[in-house]
């Protein structure tokens, strides 16, 4: 595989619903190449899984869609193959498979499927692989007898438009030899399986493509990842800046045989999207390309800017080494970066009230009393955590500025600009309480508070991230205490 793909794994939260089309719309916007979803029919607070891509493909433009992975035993693959055809004709071409044998039997029983032995649950993934196959395939109706899936003369269609890759998510040996065997992709996680032990499933999925005649590196090999993006390197897989991500996923490339990465974004979900597609990505195509000895390829992102911040006017300051600061030094920055993820979280809270909020305004024939009860709540929430920013950026501006400005006088363009920021997202708070007061009056006004929220959240993730790339090394550097 010669390009290294990078995607967003977006959480199907039904509560969420809004947020989620919101991060597929940012992610295609960006230029990321995949959205990945996981499939849990069993989960009742999560979107169902193929409903979610199918809204997602309306929405978006490029990105491609796969589901990550689909519940083989409540997904009938004849069913199956059919969904994933027509989502790619509708879409222009821009769906892959995911597939699982399945896990959480339990649960699939409950939802009516059958309990399956780790044995069984892989002959009859290997059988849907082959039904899925045979039905994307023009040609004669298809009979199939397995023990598991039967075909009696299915007619074949409809043909997705580009031919559909098939990834498994395995990580048990078995599972790791029939992807190597029958998979186009392999979709393993982060999260199951660390850098080392991938590097060991990988050889193992490579020996069995090579013993079925098959190139192993022919296979694409998408990596499910989740981490901690900070401007300060800590001691795990990514956790610390954008390099440090850049250098161990190129890492993965050249010593696994990877070829693509899909990132469960944080809490700050926009920001981790942002960081993602605009900094790490480019790094590793561009540390792939000059190994490989090609040119690196264009971004296909279109500009994703915060008007409000003027973000192309902030100054930088000559670049340090983070991890040349000492544990000591260290931990005065990561602390600045535990603060903002406390507001992070906080903000996401207030987003998700607002979300709850707007579904109940929708519902024409609930509790007028008690929905006027919650739009002031939300007020306060609002309120609340204006005061608690005020507070922060207040500290911030009369002793935390003035002490770095003081002991590195080269700081203070990047000082000014940062509290020139602070005026920007005071304004978009009292703007945002303003909403909130008048939303108490008339309901209607819920959608300038989603409006002013959204505006807010972009300014303020942008702003930590400015923050903690030009401050996080020198307030340890220089002994500044929060």
């Amino acid at each position: 595989m010669a390009d290294v793909w990078f995607g967003a794994f977006l959480a199907p939260e039904a509560a969420g619903s809004d947020r989620v089309l919101r991060h597929a719309e940012l992610a295609d916007r960006l230029g990321l190449d995949l959205i990945g979803v996981q499939d849990h029919p069993y989960q009742a607070g999560f979107l169902d899984c193929w409903t979610l891509l199918s809204s997602i493909a309306q929405r978006t433009e490029r990105v491609r869609l796969v589901p990550d992975v689909a519940n083989l035993p409540l997904r009938p693959p004849a069913v199956l193959a059919r969904a994933a055809a027509s989502l790619d004709i509708l879409s222009g071409g821009r769906v892959e498979l995911g597939l699982g044998a399945g896990a959480f039997w339990h649960a699939i029983a409950a939802m009516g499927g059958r309990r399956l032995s780790p044995g069984a649950s892989i002959d009859a993934l290997a059988e849907a692989i082959t039904v899925i196959r045979a039905l994307w395939t023009p040609g004669d109706p298809v009979t199939f007898h397995g023990e598991h899936h039967r075909l009696e003369g299915a007619r074949p269609g409809p043909f997705p438009p580009h031919p559909i890759g098939i990834w498994v998510g395995a990580s048990k040996r078995r599972m790791l030899e029939l992807t190597g065997r029958m998979g186009d992709g392999w979709l393993p996680s982060s999260f199951h399986s660390p850098p080392e032990a991938v590097a060991a499933q990988a050889r193992i999925l490579d020996a069995a493509a090579a013993d079925a005649g098959r190139d192993p590196a022919a296979i694409r090999k998408v990596y499910n990842i989740g981490g901690s993006l900070s401007p300060l390197p800590g001691d795990g897989f990514l956790d610390g800046p954008a390099a440090l991500w850049a250098e161990q996923l190129t890492e993965l490339v050249f010593e696994v045989g990877m070829s693509g990465f899909v990132l469960a974004p944080g809490v700050e979900a926009e920001r981790d999207l942002r960081v993602f597609a605009e900094e790490v990505a480019p790094a590793v195509r561009e540390a792939v390309a000059r190994e490989r000895g090609r040119p690196a390829p264009e971004p296909a992102r279109r500009p994703v800017l915060i008007p409000d911040l003027d973000e192309a006017g902030r100054p930088r300051t000559a670049g340090r080494d983070p991890g040349a600061l000492t544990s000591g030094q260290a931990r005065p920055g990561r602390r600045l970066v535990d603060v903002h993820d406390g507001y992070r979280t906080q903000l996401r809270q207030v987003r998700d009230a607002v979300e709850q909020v707007t579904a109940e305004t929708a519902d024409r024939h609930g509790d007028r009393l008690a929905l006027r009860q919650n739009h002031w709540t939300l007020g306060v929430f609002c309120a609340t955590f204006r005061r608690l920013l005020t507070v922060h950026f207040e500290v911030e501006d009369g002793r935390t500025f003035p002490a770095l400005t003081e002991r590195d006088p080269a700081l203070e363009p990047v000082v000014k600009k940062l509290e020139q920021e602070h005026e920007v997202i005071a304004e978009l708070l009292a703007r945002l309480d303003e909403a909130c007061a008048r939303m108490i009056a008339d309901p209607a006004a819920i959608d300038r508070v989603r409006t002013g929220l959204e505006r807010l959240s972009q300014a303020m993730s942008s702003h930590f991230a400015y923050e903690e790339e030009e401050l996080a090394g020198p307030i340890g550097r220089l002994e500044i205490h929060l």
